[in-house]
């Protein structure tokens, strides 16, 4: 998908439509506010394109989005360069995959190249019950 913010729109009634074709109806809410704050770093915070994936299998829905930036993902407070924790009210960088980490049962990141361009795949998990 192109950098656009409207991919992040998109995405979310992609999801939605998907699991509710395939009957996942109990995921669709959870699944949506993953599927598009995972989109929405992606397209705020990287200059080229990006990519959604959703799978399913054996009881576990796996939401994952791929970027043209191979830095690791960063949390709220979180420096760039450091590491280390900012001063608060720096911005709202990061809360996003607060979210992603605090609705999903689990979730993590990879360098990962896609389409001949380096970046990373940042992904999380939702079971069924």
């Amino acid at each position: 998908m192109p950098n656009n913010l409207r991919a992040v729109t998109i995405s979310r009634r992609t999801v939605r439509l998907i699991l509710t074709l395939h009957g996942l109806i109990g995921l669709v809410d959870t699944a949506e506010l993953l599927a598009a704050e995972l989109v929405s770093n992606a397209v705020r915070h990287t200059k080229g394109p990006a990519a959604l994936r959703v799978r399913w299998v054996d009881g576990v829905l796996r939401i994952g989005a791929w970027d043209a930036d191979p830095e690791p993902p960063r949390f709220p407070g979180e420096s760039a360069d450091s590491g280390e924790d900012e001063d608060e009210g720096e911005g709202e960088d990061g809360r996003g995959l607060g979210l992603v980490r605090a609705c999903s049962e689990l979730w993590g990141w990879q360098p990962l190249a896609r389409f001949g361009n380096r970046g990373k795949f940042v992904w999380c998990e939702l079971a069924t019950a």
